[in-house]
Formats: C-alpha cells, structure tokens, sequence
C-alpha cells in the first residue's frame, strides 16, 4: 500500500488544524486568564492557566504579574500562529511537488523563521525576567510549565529556517532559469 502525495497533506492538514485548535486553546487560556486575575478576581493568580500558581508574584506586584503573563502569552499567540501559516499553505495548496521552489513557499519560510526567532526571544526574555523575579523572592513555578522553556532551541531552528529561505531563493533562480532555457 502506498500513500500519495495528496493523502500525506491531507493527514498534515488535520494534524496541523488539530495542534493549531490547541495552540488557541492555550494562547486564549493564558490571555483570559490574566485579564481575569487582573481585572476582575486577583485570587485567580493561584491557580492560574494550567493550574500554576503565580500567587506570589501577583501579591509582589500586579506590574510584574502583568509582564510575565504578557511575555508567556505573546509566545503562545506565535506559536498559535506558526500552525495558522502551516494550515493556511496547505489549504491553499502552494506546495507544487512538480515545482516546489516558488516565492510563496519561500515567504512562507521567512515568514516562519521570523515567528520562531520571535518565540525565542520571548521565551528568552520571559526565562530571564522569572529568574530575575526569583532572585528578588517571589515564588515562581519552574518556566517549563509556563511554557517558556526551550527559547534557545527555539532561536536555533530560526536560524535553520532563515538558511533553508536562502536555499529556496538560489533554488527558485536556478529553476527560472531552467525554464527560460527550455
């Protein structure tokens, strides 16, 4: 039995909408759960999105509690984001197998390399700022469960993306030429 080229992006299609459904999920749980701890009960900072207590930082100072929900959110939102990209190339069918250097492919890439520098940066930013907070006593839970962990691995696949758009782009004039040539 062999699977085609249709039916494999049909399957990444689903696995991408499903991750993407949790992605939102999370992102609006992070972004609802700090509006409402702010504006409306400041007892929710104990059990916060995904049960994390952040309590203690909110009894610190409801500015910082502000920053760190905010650092932890704007990555949640691009993470969220990738996945949309992800849907939205395959739905549009831009991938050509036949041809698959072409500039939408390409910007997609940058487009992609951008987010995932973006996270890294966040999640770098959002580790430093909670260890910061440590030092000055507040009681964190530990980034992974904030979802900040991994920035550098997060830079690094930036980097990787940002040399596979260059790829693309010699890629793409090799393959007009080709064609001119024809």
């Amino acid at each position: 039995m062999e699977i085609s080229t249709k039916q494999i992006s049909k399957i990444l299609l689903i696995i991408s909408w499903v991750i993407f459904i949790g992605l939102c999920i999370e992102a609006g749980g992070y972004i609802f759960s700090a509006f409402y701890t702010l504006v409306i009960n400041p007892d929710n900072a104990a059990h916060f999105w995904e049960r994390n207590d952040l309590s203690g930082l909110y009894k610190y100072d409801p500015g910082h509690f502000f920053v760190e929900t905010l650092l932890i959110s704007i990555a949640a939102v691009m993470r969220a984001c990738i996945f949309y990209l992800i849907i939205k190339i395959l739905n549009d069918k831009k991938v050509n197998i036949a041809q698959p250097f072409n500039t939408e492919v390409r910007h997609f890439i940058i487009k992609l390399s951008c987010l995932t520098f973006g996270i890294g940066l966040f999640t770098a930013w959002g580790v430093g700022y909670t260890e910061w907070l440590i030092t000055k006593g507040v009681k964190m839970p530990d980034t992974q469960h904030l979802h900040l962990g991994g920035a550098d691995v997060w830079l690094f696949m930036g980097v990787i993306l940002l040399v596979i758009a260059q790829v693309f782009k010699k890629g793409i004039e090799i393959q007009t030429e080709n064609e001119l040539t024809v």
